[in-house]
C-alpha cells in the first residue's frame, strides 16, 4: 500500500488514499516509531467531486477522531498539488462537517480548524484543577498556567483525557497568555500523548484565551513546532501555518 509522509509544525500523518478504513492494529503499527513509519496518525483521503476532498483520521493508538486541524492543512496541500483541486482553494470533508482550505502565496496554507463552541466558556472542575471545555469539531479542555515549561503536561494530560467528564477522551491544552496578541501552548493529545502542535487545539486555546483572558480575536499561537496564526471570524477559527510533504513510499502487507 502506498503513503505519504507529510507534516504541518512538527505534527506528523501517514496519508493513504481509498475508501477502505484502516485496520487500527495496522494503524498502532504503522505509527510506531522504532519499528513503523512513525507517526502522531493516519489519514485516509479521496477526492469527491470537482475542488472537494474526503478525509478521516486515526490517531497513533488506532482510535479514529472528528478532525485533525494539522492533518486537514497537509491534506490541503496535498490535494492542490495533485490536482484534485484546480485553483488555490479547497473543501475537505471531516467527520465533524466540511471545512475550507486555502494554499497561500507564500506556501502557508489556511484553514478553518473548525466552529467553536458558542457564547459563555463554562470553567469546570477537572482532577481538582480549572479547565474550560471547548468544542471545535473534536474535544478539547483548555488549562491557563503560569508557567508553560513548569506546566505537569505529562503528569496532568492524561487524567484530564480520561476524565468521566469526557466520555470519549480529550485533547488537553496548556497555556500561558503572553500579551493580547499572543499566547504560548503546549499539548496532550488524545490518543498519542504530547505533540508538538495542534491546529485544533490552538483554535481551542485561542477561543478560550479570547472569552476568558481577553486576547485579541486575531492571535499568534506558539507550539513547540513553531507559530499558528488563529483568526476568529464570525463563528470560525481559521489557522494559517505551514504544511509539508516530507516523503512516499510504500506500507507493508
Amino acid at each position: 500500500m502506498d503513503f505519504v509522509k507529510v507534516e504541518g509544525l512538527g505534527n506528523d500523518f501517514i496519508v493513504i488514499d481509498g475508501e477502505n478504513p484502516p485496520d487500527p492494529g495496522d494503524v498502532v503499527q504503522w505509527c510506531e516509531r522504532r519499528r513503523g513509519v512513525g507517526a502522531d496518525g493516519v489519514l485516509l483521503v479521496a477526492p469527491t467531486g470537482p475542488g472537494t476532498v474526503r478525509m478521516r483520521y486515526w490517531n497513533a493508538d488506532g482510535g479514529e477522531a472528528e478532525m485533525c486541524g494539522n492533518g486537514l492543512r497537509c491534506v490541503a496541500r496535498l490535494a492542490i498539488e495533485r490536482g484534485w483541486a484546480e485553483g488555490p482553494e479547497v473543501v475537505i470533508g471531516t467527520a465533524s462537517g466540511p471545512r475550507r482550505a486555502q494554499l497561500l502565496a507564500d506556501g502557508a496554507v489556511r484553514a478553518v480548524a473548525g466552529h467553536p463552541s458558542r457564547g459563555r466558556v463554562e470553567r469546570l472542575s477537572v482532577a481538582g484543577v480549572d479547565v474550560y471545555p471547548v468544542s471545535v469539531g473534536n474535544p478539547h479542555a483548555v488549562r491557563f498556567v503560569a508557567d508553560l515549561d513548569e506546566a505537569p503536561v505529562e503528569e496532568l494530560g492524561p487524567v484530564i483525557e480520561r476524565d468521566g467528564l469526557f466520555p470519549g477522551g480529550t485533547n488537553v491544552e496548556f497555556v500561558t497568555v503572553e500579551g493580547p496578541e499572543l499566547v504560548r501552548m503546549r499539548i496532550w493529545e488524545r490518543g498519542v500523548g504530547e505533540t508538538p502542535s495542534s491546529g485544533t487545539g490552538a483554535a481551542a486555546a485561542a477561543f478560550a484565551a479570547h472569552h476568558v483572558k481577553g486576547t485579541d480575536a486575531d492571535v499568534t499561537v506558539r507550539l513547540p513546532g513553531g507559530d499558528l496564526r488563529i483568526e476568529l471570524v464570525d463563528g470560525d477559527a481559521w489557522m494559517t501555518g505551514p504544511a509539508h510533504i516530507v516523503y512516499s513510499g510504500t506500507l507493508p502487507g
